[in-house]
Protein backbone atom coordinates (compact mmCIF):
# COMPACT_ATOMS: atom_id res chain seq x y z
CA UNK A 1 0.00 0.00 0.00
CA UNK A 2 1.39 3.46 -0.83
CA UNK A 3 2.40 5.18 2.40
CA UNK A 4 3.22 8.81 3.14
CA UNK A 5 6.55 8.95 1.24
CA UNK A 6 4.94 7.43 -1.84
CA UNK A 7 2.03 9.88 -1.68
CA UNK A 8 4.39 12.82 -1.14
CA UNK A 9 6.48 11.64 -4.09
CA UNK A 10 3.32 11.45 -6.19
CA UNK A 11 2.35 14.98 -5.15
CA UNK A 12 5.75 16.35 -6.13
CA UNK A 13 5.51 14.52 -9.45
CA UNK A 14 2.08 15.77 -10.50
CA UNK A 15 2.10 19.29 -9.04
CA UNK A 16 4.22 20.98 -11.75
CA UNK A 17 1.86 19.67 -14.45
CA UNK A 18 -1.39 20.55 -12.66
CA UNK A 19 -0.66 23.84 -10.91
CA UNK A 20 -2.44 26.65 -12.75
CA UNK A 21 -3.80 24.41 -15.49
CA UNK A 22 -7.41 24.45 -16.67
CA UNK A 23 -9.44 21.25 -16.62
CA UNK A 24 -10.52 20.56 -20.18
CA UNK A 25 -12.43 17.37 -19.42
CA UNK A 26 -13.05 14.70 -16.80
CA UNK A 27 -13.32 11.09 -17.95
CA UNK A 28 -14.78 8.48 -15.59
CA UNK A 29 -14.52 4.92 -16.91
CA UNK A 30 -15.43 3.15 -13.68
CA UNK A 31 -17.05 5.16 -10.90
CA UNK A 32 -17.14 2.25 -8.46
CA UNK A 33 -14.05 2.80 -6.36
CA UNK A 34 -14.01 2.62 -2.56
CA UNK A 35 -16.73 5.26 -2.70
CA UNK A 36 -18.50 6.12 -5.97
CA UNK A 37 -16.97 8.95 -7.96
CA UNK A 38 -19.54 11.80 -7.87
CA UNK A 39 -21.63 11.79 -11.05
CA UNK A 40 -21.54 15.60 -11.20
CA UNK A 41 -17.72 15.78 -11.14
CA UNK A 42 -17.22 16.38 -14.89
CA UNK A 43 -19.62 19.33 -14.93
CA UNK A 44 -18.12 20.69 -11.70
CA UNK A 45 -14.55 20.73 -13.04
CA UNK A 46 -14.69 21.45 -16.78
CA UNK A 47 -13.21 24.86 -17.50
CA UNK A 48 -12.02 25.35 -13.94
CA UNK A 49 -8.48 26.34 -12.94
CA UNK A 50 -6.39 24.33 -10.48
CA UNK A 51 -5.29 26.73 -7.76
CA UNK A 52 -2.99 24.49 -5.75
CA UNK A 53 -2.14 21.01 -4.51
CA UNK A 54 -1.27 19.67 -1.08
CA UNK A 55 -1.10 16.43 0.86
CA UNK A 56 -2.89 15.69 4.14
CA UNK A 57 -1.93 12.29 5.51
CA UNK A 58 -2.31 9.96 2.50
CA UNK A 59 -4.89 12.19 0.80
CA UNK A 60 -3.97 14.34 -2.20
CA UNK A 61 -5.95 17.57 -2.29
CA UNK A 62 -6.40 19.53 -5.52
CA UNK A 63 -7.85 22.97 -4.80
CA UNK A 64 -10.28 24.83 -7.04
CA UNK A 65 -12.01 28.13 -6.35
CA UNK A 66 -15.30 26.37 -5.59
CA UNK A 67 -14.07 23.26 -3.76
CA UNK A 68 -11.44 20.55 -3.46
CA UNK A 69 -10.86 17.31 -5.33
CA UNK A 70 -9.80 14.58 -2.88
CA UNK A 71 -7.72 11.66 -4.17
CA UNK A 72 -6.61 8.56 -2.28
CA UNK A 73 -4.49 5.83 -3.84
CA UNK A 74 -5.92 3.04 -1.71
CA UNK A 75 -3.97 -0.23 -1.78
CA UNK A 76 -2.87 -0.31 -5.40
CA UNK A 77 -3.55 3.06 -6.97
CA UNK A 78 -1.12 5.29 -8.84
CA UNK A 79 -1.34 8.58 -10.71
CA UNK A 80 0.39 9.08 -14.04
CA UNK A 81 0.98 12.20 -16.13
CA UNK A 82 0.47 11.28 -19.79
CA UNK A 83 -0.03 13.04 -23.14
CA UNK A 84 -3.56 13.70 -24.43
CA UNK A 85 -4.96 10.71 -26.28
CA UNK A 86 -2.93 8.03 -24.48
CA UNK A 87 -5.10 4.88 -24.77
CA UNK A 88 -6.42 3.66 -21.41
CA UNK A 89 -5.62 0.24 -20.07
CA UNK A 90 -7.81 -2.14 -18.11
CA UNK A 91 -7.51 -0.54 -14.67
CA UNK A 92 -7.40 3.12 -15.76
CA UNK A 93 -10.58 4.42 -14.13
CA UNK A 94 -10.29 8.23 -14.08
CA UNK A 95 -8.66 10.97 -16.19
CA UNK A 96 -8.30 14.66 -15.47
CA UNK A 97 -7.67 16.14 -18.93
CA UNK A 98 -5.78 19.44 -18.84
CA UNK A 99 -5.46 22.32 -21.29
CA UNK A 100 -1.67 21.93 -21.50
CA UNK A 101 -1.71 18.77 -23.61
CA UNK A 102 -1.43 16.44 -20.64
CA UNK A 103 -3.74 14.35 -18.52
CA UNK A 104 -3.56 12.89 -15.04
CA UNK A 105 -4.70 9.26 -14.94
CA UNK A 106 -5.68 7.16 -11.95
CA UNK A 107 -4.86 3.48 -12.29
CA UNK A 108 -6.26 1.32 -9.50
CA UNK A 109 -6.41 -2.46 -10.03
CA UNK A 110 -8.07 -3.20 -6.70
CA UNK A 111 -10.37 -0.15 -6.73
CA UNK A 112 -9.80 0.75 -3.05
CA UNK A 113 -8.79 4.28 -4.00
CA UNK A 114 -11.05 7.32 -3.96
CA UNK A 115 -11.97 10.35 -6.05
CA UNK A 116 -14.21 12.67 -4.05
CA UNK A 117 -15.37 16.29 -4.09
CA UNK A 118 -15.78 18.65 -1.13
CA UNK A 119 -17.22 22.14 -1.10
CA UNK A 120 -16.11 24.25 1.85
CA UNK A 121 -13.24 23.96 4.32
CA UNK A 122 -11.39 20.83 3.24
CA UNK A 123 -10.00 20.22 6.72
CA UNK A 124 -13.58 19.83 7.95
CA UNK A 125 -14.25 16.91 5.62
CA UNK A 126 -15.22 13.78 7.62
CA UNK A 127 -12.16 11.89 6.32
CA UNK A 128 -9.76 14.61 7.50
CA UNK A 129 -11.26 16.28 10.54
CA UNK A 130 -10.13 13.68 13.13
CA UNK A 131 -6.61 13.16 11.78
CA UNK A 132 -3.58 13.67 14.00
CA UNK A 133 -0.62 15.93 13.18
CA UNK A 134 1.69 15.46 10.23
CA UNK A 135 4.85 13.56 11.24
CA UNK A 136 7.08 16.08 9.47
CA UNK A 137 5.28 19.11 10.88
CA UNK A 138 6.15 21.18 13.94
CA UNK A 139 3.18 19.86 15.94
CA UNK A 140 4.69 16.37 16.06
CA UNK A 141 7.40 16.74 18.68
CA UNK A 142 8.61 14.93 21.81
CA UNK A 143 6.23 16.77 24.14
CA UNK A 144 3.24 15.96 21.95
CA UNK A 145 4.14 12.27 21.61
CA UNK A 146 4.78 11.95 25.35
CA UNK A 147 1.42 13.53 26.24
CA UNK A 148 -0.49 11.58 23.61
CA UNK A 149 0.81 8.19 24.76
CA UNK A 150 0.31 8.48 28.54
CA UNK A 151 -3.00 6.61 28.51
CA UNK A 152 -2.16 4.22 25.68
CA UNK A 153 -1.47 0.64 26.70
CA UNK A 154 -1.32 -0.52 23.07
CA UNK A 155 2.06 -1.45 21.65
CA UNK A 156 4.06 1.54 20.45
CA UNK A 157 4.14 0.23 16.88
CA UNK A 158 0.35 0.10 16.76
CA UNK A 159 0.14 3.57 18.33
CA UNK A 160 2.46 4.97 15.65
CA UNK A 161 0.17 3.56 12.96
CA UNK A 162 -2.94 5.17 14.48
CA UNK A 163 -3.88 8.16 12.31
CA UNK A 164 -5.51 9.83 15.31
CA UNK A 165 -2.09 9.98 17.00
CA UNK A 166 0.01 10.88 13.98
CA UNK A 167 -0.77 10.47 10.28
CA UNK A 168 1.04 8.60 7.59
CA UNK A 169 3.40 6.37 9.57
CA UNK A 170 2.44 3.09 7.94
CA UNK A 171 3.76 -0.38 8.56
CA UNK A 172 7.04 -0.15 6.68
CA UNK A 173 8.18 3.11 8.19
CA UNK A 174 7.00 2.28 11.72
CA UNK A 175 9.20 -0.83 11.63
CA UNK A 176 12.18 1.13 10.37
CA UNK A 177 11.77 4.08 12.76
CA UNK A 178 11.48 1.81 15.82
CA UNK A 179 14.63 -0.04 14.81
CA UNK A 180 16.59 3.19 14.45
CA UNK A 181 15.25 4.36 17.82
CA UNK A 182 16.21 1.09 19.51
CA UNK A 183 12.64 0.58 20.74
CA UNK A 184 10.99 -2.83 20.77
CA UNK A 185 7.70 -2.66 18.85
CA UNK A 186 5.76 -4.54 21.56
CA UNK A 187 6.56 -1.96 24.25
CA UNK A 188 3.36 -0.36 25.65
CA UNK A 189 3.23 3.21 24.36
CA UNK A 190 2.61 4.64 27.82
CA UNK A 191 5.95 3.25 29.04
CA UNK A 192 7.97 5.48 26.70
CA UNK A 193 9.96 8.10 28.57
CA UNK A 194 10.07 11.67 27.33
CA UNK A 195 13.67 11.10 26.23
CA UNK A 196 12.72 8.04 24.18
CA UNK A 197 9.79 9.96 22.70
CA UNK A 198 12.29 12.56 21.48
CA UNK A 199 14.42 9.86 19.88
CA UNK A 200 11.41 8.24 18.23
CA UNK A 201 10.14 11.52 16.80
CA UNK A 202 13.59 12.10 15.34
CA UNK A 203 13.84 8.62 13.79
CA UNK A 204 10.29 8.76 12.37
CA UNK A 205 11.20 12.01 10.65
CA UNK A 206 14.59 10.72 9.50
CA UNK A 207 13.05 7.59 7.96
CA UNK A 208 10.26 9.47 6.20
CA UNK A 209 12.61 12.14 4.82
CA UNK A 210 15.06 9.50 3.61
CA UNK A 211 12.24 7.58 1.92
CA UNK A 212 10.94 10.74 0.22
CA UNK A 213 14.47 11.56 -0.97
CA UNK A 214 14.70 8.09 -2.53
CA UNK A 215 11.28 8.30 -4.14
CA UNK A 216 9.53 6.05 -1.65
CA UNK A 217 9.37 2.26 -1.80
CA UNK A 218 8.16 0.48 -4.91
CA UNK A 219 5.93 -2.30 -3.63
CA UNK A 220 3.50 -4.28 -5.78
CA UNK A 221 1.52 -1.85 -7.92
CA UNK A 222 2.94 1.50 -6.80
CA UNK A 223 4.68 3.58 -9.46
CA UNK A 224 5.58 7.26 -9.72
CA UNK A 225 3.75 9.76 -11.89
CA UNK A 226 6.50 9.51 -14.53
CA UNK A 227 6.53 5.72 -14.54
CA UNK A 228 9.73 5.35 -12.48
CA UNK A 229 10.18 3.37 -9.26
CA UNK A 230 11.34 4.35 -5.80
CA UNK A 231 14.23 2.53 -4.18
CA UNK A 232 14.06 3.11 -0.41
CA UNK A 233 13.38 -0.63 -0.03
CA UNK A 234 17.07 -1.17 -0.79
CA UNK A 235 17.83 0.57 2.51
CA UNK A 236 15.55 -1.32 4.91
CA UNK A 237 17.17 -2.33 8.20
CA UNK A 238 14.46 -4.76 9.30
CA UNK A 239 11.28 -4.60 7.19
CA UNK A 240 10.83 -7.76 5.13
CA UNK A 241 14.05 -9.26 6.54
CA UNK A 242 12.66 -11.87 8.94
CA UNK A 243 15.27 -14.56 9.63
CA UNK A 244 18.09 -12.54 8.04
CA UNK A 245 20.87 -11.15 10.20
CA UNK A 246 20.64 -7.63 11.60
CA UNK A 247 22.88 -5.21 9.73
CA UNK A 248 24.19 -3.87 13.04
CA UNK A 249 24.67 -6.84 15.37
CA UNK A 250 24.20 -9.96 13.18
CA UNK A 251 21.35 -11.26 15.35
CA UNK A 252 18.54 -12.80 13.25
CA UNK A 253 15.67 -10.38 12.64
CA UNK A 254 12.41 -11.62 14.17
CA UNK A 255 8.97 -11.35 12.65
CA UNK A 256 5.70 -11.32 14.62
CA UNK A 257 2.10 -10.29 13.93
CA UNK A 258 0.67 -7.09 15.39
CA UNK A 259 -2.73 -5.76 14.41
CA UNK A 260 -2.91 -8.14 11.43
CA UNK A 261 0.38 -6.78 10.07
CA UNK A 262 3.89 -8.22 10.07
CA UNK A 263 6.35 -6.60 12.46
CA UNK A 264 10.10 -6.97 12.02
CA UNK A 265 12.61 -6.17 14.76
CA UNK A 266 16.01 -7.05 16.16
CA UNK A 267 15.73 -8.57 19.68
CA UNK A 268 19.24 -7.38 20.52
CA UNK A 269 19.18 -3.81 19.19
CA UNK A 270 15.62 -3.00 20.29
CA UNK A 271 14.47 -3.11 23.90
Amino acid sequence: MPELPEVETTLRGIAPHLQGALVQDVIVRNAQLRWPIPAALPSLLRGRAILGLQRRAKYLLIAFEHGTLILHLGMSGSLRILPHGTPPERHDHFDLVLDNGKLMRLRDPRRFGAVLWHKGDILEHPLLVTLGPEPLGEAFDADYLYRATRSRSAAIKLALMDNHLVVGVGNIYANEALFRAGIRPQLPAKRLSRARCAILVQTVQEVLRAAIDKGGSSLRDFIHSDGSSGYFQQHYFVYGRGGEVCHRCRTPVRVIRQGQRSTFYCPHCQH
